[in-house]
Parts: C-alpha cells; structure tokens; sequence
C-alpha cells in the first residue's frame, strides 16, 4: 500500500482549518492538526479524521511564539514523520473597532500570529519540503483574506493589513522555492461560515452581509477547503505565487 501523504495545518481544529483536516482524510492524506488552546475541537476533528482512514494526531502550540513553531514541527518529525504539505492558517482578527479604539497589544497579537508567525511556520516547512534541505518536495498554502481589498474599515484595518503582507509573502517565497520543488500559493477567503466572527464581536455579520455578496450569500468552510485541496494537488503543479479568491464575487 502507497504511503499516505502528510498534511500539517496550523490552526486546525476548527473553522477553515479543520474542513482541510477533514477534507484532506477523505482524499487520502494523514494529518497533523495544530491547535493553540481548544484540544477538545482539535481532538474532535482529528477522530472526524480517523474515521475517513486517515492518521491524525493534535499538537498544541501557539504560533505566535517562536519556541511553539519549532517544537510543533519537531513534534511532527518525531511522531509522525517529514510532512509532505503545509496549510499555514493559523491566524486570528482581533476584537473590531476602529483603529484609534483599538488596544495596541490586540494588534500586535493579530501582527505576531498572522505575520511573524505565518513567516516562521513557513520557515519551518521549506526546511522539511525543500529538495535543498532533502525534502521530496510540496505544497504550502498560506490563508490571505479578501480583506486586503475591502481594508475592514471600522472593523480590523490591522487585519487586513497583516493580510496584505501575506499576499506579498507568498509571492516572493514563490520566487525563492520554486527551483525547489516547493509550490507555495495562497487563497482568500471572503464572507465565510465560521466561528471568527463571533470571537471578533461581529455576531450577526453573516446574516447582515450575506445578501450583499453577488452570489447571494456567504461561503461555507468547505468551498474554501476544496481550493486549498485543489493547490495542494498534483493538479495544480504548475501554479505557484497565486492568491486564490475564494469570495462569490465580493
């Protein structure tokens, strides 16, 4: 029986990140489920996994912090072996307001994990992937977000910012790796089904906006998940540097 491919993906036990996990089982791949504090929604999603014939095991860490991201991935080297893909999602908004009502350490927070840390993780996954440090090759797939177009006026204008370096980001390693055998691509997703707005103060935003979307609505976990798929695929060996929107038209 041909191995499995690996998985890792960073903020993966709910929302985008665990319809990936989920998704990723049933197309045949084992998977690394990172999480930062939820290990009851991270071991829920991995057991979703298991059940599909998959591999999955939870790590904790916070990837904001530098010691986390390295321990994660020596984690996964240790116990489950040199990843084959990498989906850097860990990120978070903050509370919304706007900017001049906004509390600098939430904003330095939201830079930390979707920045810095996005940028680390990535690190750590050209390390393993890279065919110039032995690896076999692969795919990242980094989470941007259609607020780098809309800039989240009232909301988060830092995260949409921290966003936008994401997109300039993934273009350039793009450019870096590609000789490498590592394709790294991005995908935006726009109004989706899931638990940020809530943990964000915007209760009710997906009702309120839904119907302004061109399609008609806002967008469920796993529309995003299947683009995410699709980058990670042998389908998509000749695209690299592109930010997919995922966004019905917003």
């Amino acid at each position: 029986m041909a191995k499995r491919p690996l998985l890792l993906i960073t903020g993966g036990s709910r929302g985008i990140g665990a319809a990936v996990a989920r998704m990723a089982a049933a197309r045949g791949y084992d998977v690394a489920i990172n999480y930062a504090g939820n290990k009851a929604a991270a071991e829920a999603t991995a057991e979703a996994c298991r059940a599909a014939g998959a591999k999955a095991e939870i790590f904790q860490g916070d990837m904001a912090l530098d010691a986390d991201i390295s321990r994660v991935f020596a984690e996964v080297d240790a116990r489950m072996g040199r990843i084959d893909g990498l989906v850097n999602n860990a990120g978070v908004t903050g509370k919304a307001s706007r900017l001049d009502e906004a509390d600098p350490a939430e904003i330095r927070r939201v830079i930390d994990i979707n920045v810095t840390g996005a940028i680390l993780v990535a690190q750590e996954g050209v390390r393993r992937l890279s065919q110039r440090h032995g690896g076999a090759g692969g795919s990242i797939v980094n989470l941007s977000s259609a607020a780098v177009w809309i800039g989240s006026p009232d909301n988060f204008v830092w995260y949409a910012a921290s966003k936008a370096a994401i997109d300039s980001f993934t273009l350039g390693l793009a450019r870096e790796v590609g000789k490498e055998g590592v394709r790294v691509n991005a995908v935006a997703p726009g109004l989706i089904e899931t638990e940020i707005h809530e943990s964000s103060g915007l209760g009710g935003r997906l009702e309120k906006l839904g119907p302004s979307v061109p399609i008609g609505r806002a967008g469920t976990a796993d529309e995003v998940a299947a683009i995410i798929l699709f980058l990670l695929s042998a389908e998509a060996s000749y695209v690299t540097g592109a930010v997919y929107n995922v966004t019905g038209g917003r």
